[in-house]
């Protein structure tokens, strides 16, 4: 029986094509975790979004941030009667890419039900912050080939990874440990999934970064 992290829910963050699904599935494989994982592919409006569709915008947040509440919520009534919970996203994911696509006027109205919704979700005891350069962002996203992605522009991308960088850099609500993932494969090895577990298994307060095994020489 896999041993236990001291971490009951821990969520995994970064931009669009990082690996945060993949991480989240690994992790729940050593650690015997439950899952929980972004239905992004039942979001009718993420194509029209990436086609620059009028209001394609508005409405396509306003699904994701409604199905991570729903989300929360089903684990908000198991979690105390569950194992340790993995989640490829943070809650204030919704509210990072608000500020990205909305206009103004999209944005008074989404605040609004952001600050009615975002009290009753539950916060992650340790947060694991995937980076990556833009470059290998867009290979990787090619490299899935997603259909509503096709036309997901590498500035857009850039845009992303910014927020991203500038959002983790000023987080501190919970411990936060902050992996480069430019030259591991947590799909394909399982060295690179061991390394981070032990990293896990020793982590303490604050924001702390780790150097996977591909990056040191």
């Amino acid at each position: 029986m896999a041993e236990p992290l001291r971490f009951q829910y821990v969520a995994v963050e970064g931009p669009i094509g990082v690996g945060k699904s993949t991480l989240c599935d690994r992790l729940a494989e050593r650690l015997n975790a439950n899952k929980v994982l972004e239905d992004w592919g039942e979001n009718p409006f993420l194509r029209p979004f990436y086609d620059q569709a009028p209001g394609a915008s508005f409405q396509v947040e306003l699904f994701f941030l409604l199905s991570r509440y729903r989300q929360q919520q089903e684990l908000q009534q198991r979690r105390l009667f569950e194992q340790a919970t993995l989640a490829d996203y943070v809650f204030e994911k919704s509210r990072l890419f608000a500020y990205l696509n909305l206009d103004d006027s999209e944005l008074l109205l989404f605040e609004k039900l952001w600050a009615l919704l975002e009290a009753g979700v539950p916060k992650p005891d340790l947060v694991i912050y995937l980076q990556a350069p833009t470059d290998v962002l867009m290979k990787r996203i090619r490299r899935r080939g997603r259909v509503e992605e096709k036309s997901l522009s590498e500035e857009y991308l850039a845009e992303v990874n910014r927020a991203y960088s500038h959002y983790f850099f000023h987080y501190s609500a919970t411990p936060l440990l902050v992996v480069n993932t430019a030259e591991v494969d947590f799909a394909e090895r399982d060295e690179d999934v061991d390394d981070l577990v032990r990293q896990l298994r020793s982590l303490g307060r604050g924001t702390q970064y780790y150097v996977p095994m591909a990056r040191r020489g």
